[in-house]
């Protein structure tokens, strides 16, 4: 593995540039290629703009009010953020506990496979009227919830994926518990817990926009949404929804990001 980095660092910079365009160019050309028979198709059928306004109607408004709906949409990331923080750290520190004693986990993990069948958009307003409907605690509140339990279960899983028999080699080497744990079994939950943070980054910016549709300050990204939709600026509101994918895409690859450098040998998370 260490060869092959090596000689991706020694290739020119036109084979680079042939690499990555092997590696995006398919995912770019099918996203052109969506905006382009967007267009036609919207401008060709007459497609009502309340409906579906135009890539280019959006993308007009995203130059007008760019700063404005990155300012707001930088108000939604840190709910979303300081939710993941609590849900994920949450989660993998319960984990943890549920394999030192199985009693947790079984306790617990049958709530944790139920919650999943529970939908946020009906979570959020209950969790609005406890936390209050329009602070940010409550849409954090919303946003560790829902990435608590995918955390919790992947981390758990892969905390028990070591086999018995390197279990019982660790054990052969006089290995005390806390250093198998540290050495093998962590190792080892490591390409679980990063799946799990890559699935709760994209969770936490949705689950933040869900909870400001049922209220919030007009800063928030969810209540321009609603705001802008209701009174016919759906382009406006589109734009939004452009700036909250940018969001969730930015977030995912920076978990990506930090996955290669804390796992440089782990191959099969390749994103």
């Amino acid at each position: 593995m260490a060869v092959v980095q090596a000689n991706l660092k020694q290739l020119s910079p036109a084979a680079r540039g042939r690499a990555f365009a092997w590696r995006w160019g398919p995912a770019l050309a099918t996203l052109l290629l969506v905006l382009v028979l967007w267009e036609v198709g919207v401008r060709l059928f007459h497609v009502a703009v309340y409906l579906l306004p135009p890539p280019s109607l959006i993308g007009a408004r995203l130059l007008e009010r760019g700063s404005f709906l990155l300012g707001i949409g930088l108000y939604t990331f840190e709910e979303a953020l300081w939710g993941f923080i609590i849900g994920c750290s949450l989660g993998a520190a319960v984990a943890v506990l549920s394999v030192r004693w199985r009693w947790i986990a079984h306790g617990l993990l049958p709530f944790a496979v139920a919650s999943n069948a529970v939908p946020i958009i009906a979570l959020a307003p209950l969790v609005g009227i406890w936390f209050g409907s329009t602070t940010q605690g409550s849409k954090i509140v919303i946003v560790a919830i829902m990435t608590f339990f995918p955390t919790l279960l992947n981390t758990y899983r892969g905390l028990l994926s070591p086999a018995p028999e390197a279990l019982e080699l660790m054990h052969s080497y006089a290995a005390t518990s806390t250093q198998s744990f540290l050495k093998l079994r962590v190792p080892a939950a490591l390409p679980f817990l990063f799946n799990a943070l890559k699935i709760s980054a994209t969770l936490s910016i949705i689950g933040a926009i869900v909870s400001e549709f049922f209220g919030g300050p007009l800063k928030a990204l969810g209540v321009y949404i609603t705001s802008q939709a209701g009174i016919g600026h759906y382009a406006e509101a589109w734009a939004a929804i452009v700036v909250a994918c940018g969001l969730g895409m930015a977030f995912y690859l920076v978990i990506v990001v930090a996955e290669r450098l804390v796992m440089p040998w782990n191959t099969t998370g390749e994103s």
